[in-house]
């Protein structure tokens, strides 16, 4: 992480939202702010050359799953909100939009961003230099991991811990060891019954065939090279059957066909999700 900079991966995500917005139609994930939140040197090369996102054959299933898994969050979101929800807590936000776009009333939803507080003084620079108008219903949570729990980290920023809260966590888990997932899974866990995660993990390589497995190995080196590697994967079945035993009632798991089906049916571009990764919902 450096001073004051987003780390690479927020970067790389926000740049594939973009790229979203321009080469794909239908858009899965409507962002008008995701290209004008980039740096002017990203956004104006995005421009000239949007087919920089698709050198490798990796790069368009990656995008298409990238916007997909915020689409989910927030459907989930949206049901969630029906129900009563009042609190929106985004886990590792990054360079998150949806507090520029919500659809939702001012005072109806309270949305906590957390991350570190070098992506988020970044993130506000941006917002600032290109006269993008948050929610006022957004707070910044800056969380330092080594530092303060999460817990703590919320409960400063006024995050109301004995009210039903939506939790999405996106692009993190893998990142983290096993144990450090579990622990966030447990905190969510232990929130009021209504509360709710809609997360995404890495499938364990030795569930991978062949060719999936040369898939992740590309993958896994240049996330490695940036200086990002992964480390935790899940079975699904066992981690279903985990956040059972946590206190979780309901869990719906997604893997590639099940997203392909739900969100890139019909399209003729060819734009669709691999198998390398899942999405899934667990309400308390």
């Amino acid at each position: 992480m450096r001073h004051h900079q987003p780390s690479r991966t927020a970067r790389r995500v926000a740049l594939r939202r973009a790229a979203h917005q321009i080469l794909d139609a239908p858009l899965v994930l409507e962002d008008p702010v995701a290209l004008r939140l980039l740096d002017p040197e990203d956004a104006a090369a995005l421009r000239a050359d949007p087919q920089q996102v698709e050198r490798t054959p990796l790069d368009r299933p990656l995008r298409a799953f990238l916007v997909a898994r915020s689409r989910y969050a927030e459907d989930e979101l949206a049901l969630a909100v029906e129900r009563g929800v009042r609190q929106y807590v985004i886990l590792g936000a990054g360079l998150d939009t949806f507090a520029c776009r919500s659809p939702y009333p001012e005072g109806l939803l309270r949305i906590f961003e957390v991350d570190h507080p070098a992506t988020q003084v970044w993130k506000r620079e941006r917002l600032a230099a290109a006269g993008l108008t948050l929610s006022p219903d957004l707070v910044l949570a800056p969380v330092d991991f080594e530092k303060q729990t999460l817990a703590d980290g919320l409960r400063s920023a006024g995050w109301d811990a004995l009210r039903p809260t939506f939790f999405s966590w996106l692009g993190v888990t893998v990142y983290l060891t096993e144990d450090a997932v579990l622990r966030t899974l447990r905190f969510i866990a232990s929130a009021p019954a209504g509360s709710e995660v809609v997360f995404d993990y890495g499938i364990s390589p030795s569930r991978l065939n062949s060719r999936e497995r040369w898939v992740f190995e590309a993958m896994a080196q240049r996330v490695a090279a940036a200086g990002e590697p992964w480390r935790a994967f899940f079975d699904p079945s066992r981690l279903a059957e985990t956040l059972r035993t946590m206190g979780f009632g309901q869990v719906e798991d997604l893997g590639g066909e099940e997203i392909n089906a739900r969100y890139f049916q019909g399209r003729t571009d060819g734009l669709q999700v691999g198998t390398l990764a899942h999405l899934m919902m667990a309400r308390v």
